[in-house]
């Protein structure tokens, strides 16, 4: 598949983009040819396109600049292929609050356009997704059994979030390409051990795991090789140790590449996240926002085996 043929199918498929709709295409000085590209399907699709191009934010969940952030709550779709995610922002949550049917890319690649996780069956990604966070948002607990090592992590009282490709309503948004089931934990709750295997935002695939301890709903301990890079990347801020997200991947044709905008969508995959959640139902707002992902866990909502040998049972 072609470069462009992949711009086509994100906004044809994934957003439904009508003739005549008002397109923001944010990017930034490293994924600006990504941009160029989705800002000229736009044109050929006859929507009433924008490119904004902005310097690097410099970290997940950072805030854009705020002429950025107004812009899109001006439109009625924003695609954002950035090397840094603005997918747990306040401007993202805002503009889908004003309406903006939003997509974000963070770290997407050319690559990624022509193989791997956009080339899947988005109406059995979204039939898929929407089932396994419906079984979600039901549950008052999750565990995460990895080997040895056992995580805990409450969730009663919140509502998961699917993440399924297809964003045709107003207001909604999510990662593309994509597939996964969401949720914040509740905050200083999660206890326990787990072990992250297969990649991390911003370090990409890992050549040992990396063993995480939670006490009350932080990080406590990072042990492996990729322990002080991470250290590094989450900062001096407390908050940004916070177990934030736990998520399942449900996309069928995702590679585990090391680019975290796939990797955490592989099927029969888990992931956290440490920092912010405050933009999908929990309240913390660090500034930073980094996925680990845990190849074969098995997982349990409540006492229902969910997830085992990389094969969701649902």
């Amino acid at each position: 598949m072609t470069f462009e043929e992949g711009a086509r199918i994100v906004l044809s498929d994934c957003m439904g983009a009508k003739a005549g709709e008002r397109l923001l295409v944010v990017t930034d000085t490293e994924k600006q040819r990504i941009g160029q590209a989705l800002f000229e399907a736009g044109i050929a699709s006859e929507l009433e396109s924008a490119l904004m191009v902005m310097k690097p934010t410099g970290t997940h969940g950072k805030e854009p600049p705020e002429s950025v952030a107004e812009a899109m709550k001006l439109n009625d779709i924003a695609l954002c292929p950035t090397v840094f995610s603005l997918t747990h922002t306040q401007a993202r949550k805002e503009a889908c609050r004003n309406g903006t049917r939003i997509a974000t890319m963070p770290n997407i690649t050319e690559d990624m356009f022509g193989a791997g996780a956009i080339l899947a069956d988005y109406t059995e990604v979204a039939r898929l997704s929407d089932l396994l966070t419906e079984r979600l948002s039901r549950a008052s607990l999750v565990r995460i059994e990895k080997g040895d090592a056992c995580l805990d992590i409450p969730v009663e009282g919140r509502a998961g979030v699917s993440s399924n490709g297809r964003f045709l309503l107003p207001g909604t948004g999510g990662n593309l390409p994509t597939g996964e089931a969401y949720i914040a934990p509740l905050e200083g709750t999660a206890n326990g051990e787990t072990v992250i295997d297969g990649s991390i935002a911003g370090i990409g695939v890992v050549h040992a795991p990396l063993h995480v301890v939670i006490r009350d709903g932080r990080a406590a301990e990072f042990k492996g090789p990729d322990a002080e890079r991470l250290r590094e990347m989450l900062g001096e801020n407390p908050d940004a140790y916070t177990l934030g997200e736990l998520g399942i991947g449900t996309n069928p044709r995702a590679r585990l590449i090391g680019n975290i905008l796939e990797d955490e969508k592989v099927y029969g995959t888990a992931h956290i996240a440490f920092g912010s959640n405050a933009t999908f139902g929990g309240t913390v707002q660090a500034g930073v926002h980094i996925d680990g992902v845990i190849l074969s866990p098995r997982v349990y909502f409540d006492d229902q085996l969910i997830l085992s040998e990389g094969k969701l049972l649902v």
